[in-house]
């Protein structure tokens, strides 16, 4: 879905919708207060309050990165079709079966795709985990956490701070502050979103750096993506110095029909340009396609890596 305009503000229709959120609060409690499944293996969980993208993907492959062992990511597989438990196979599973967050991480570590995340845990464990990092699943209470990071987007932040359906919180950012370690800010604080966190909560900060194995300075360009802020991708490729003819957003996790890529190939062709998409977006394309689109993706830059590791197992 594409998340509405009045998430990010405190217009009227958010103030109509607000006396609803009193209802995800409630449901939301009592999923959270049930009893997870118990893993003799650390349990990471990188997750938000909100809905929507914050860079959890990101952290969880940074995170992947720095374990010792044979860590495995864990992800319900958002956009895909298989329900699982399934451990990816990255010479076999496409985006529309395991969701493009699965394909990105299983090119770094093994992945496993499941609904039922305690069904999914035992897959991991049974296929030799020693960590288990949870891509979103806050507020899922299937696998009891020994550990979890509220990764806030900067640019965005809590949003209206109202509850779905006013705003884009599954939770009050109070509540999801008690069950977590500590949140990471990815990014400026361009809302003011550390305010609304609790002073005992640490922070840690890092930042997006735009990479492509091109030299985009120059080059015109078309920009594609179906991300939560593709605002923030295509401020990313401008960075990279390309002289961005044009840029068209989707929604998040958004499946592109041949029509479509089809229309972007001839606009990029009537513009002089070349497409470029995120990594996200590039796993979704078919596989004929992909030679056609340049991808920018993004690399995570701790302000304290050391603060960081302290955390970790």
């Amino acid at each position: 879905m594409k998340a509405p305009a009045f998430w990010a503000q405190r217009t009227l229709p958010a103030q109509l919708l607000r006396p609803f959120g009193l209802i995800t609060r409630i449901l939301t409690a009592r999923r959270v207060a049930r009893p997870g499944l118990r893993l003799a293996i650390p349990t990471i969980c990188v997750g938000n309050a909100g809905v929507g993208g914050a860079g959890k993907t990101i952290v969880t492959l940074d995170l992947l990165s720095r374990l010792q062992g044979r860590p495995f990511a864990l992800t319900r597989g958002y956009g895909g079709a298989l329900s699982g438990p399934v451990l990816v196979d990255p010479a076999r599973h496409e985006a529309f079966e395991v969701g493009d967050e699965a394909v990105l991480l299983a090119a770094q570590a093994p992945t496993v795709v499941s609904r039922d995340r305690a069904a999914g845990a035992r897959l991991a464990l049974a296929e030799g985990a020693s960590a288990i990092v949870m891509d979103d699943g806050l507020q899922n209470p299937g696998v009891e956490k020994t550990l979890s990071f509220l990764v806030i987007d900067g640019g965005y932040g809590f949003g209206n701070g109202y509850l779905l359906p006013a705003g884009p919180l599954r939770e009050p950012v109070a509540a999801a502050c008690a069950r977590v370690r500590a949140a990471v800010l990815i990014g400026a604080d361009e809302t003011n979103a550390l305010a609304a966190l609790p002073r005992y909560l640490p922070v840690l900060r890092a930042r997006l750096v735009p990479r492509c194995a091109e030299d985009l300075r120059g080059q015109p360009l078309l920009a594609f993506a179906g991300i939560g802020r593709p605002e923030k991708f295509f401020a990313s490729v401008r960075a990279l110095g390309a002289d961005l003819r044009a840029a068209k957003s989707f929604p998040d996790h958004h499946a592109y029909a041949l029509p479509e890529l089809t229309a972007l190939l001839h606009q990029a062709r009537a513009e002089g340009a070349r497409l470029v998409t995120t990594t996200k977006d590039h796993v979704k394309l078919p596989p004929s396609f992909r030679a056609s689109a340049l991808v920018v993706r993004a690399e995570l830059a701790w302000e304290d890596p050391a603060a960081l590791e302290k955390f970790l197992p």
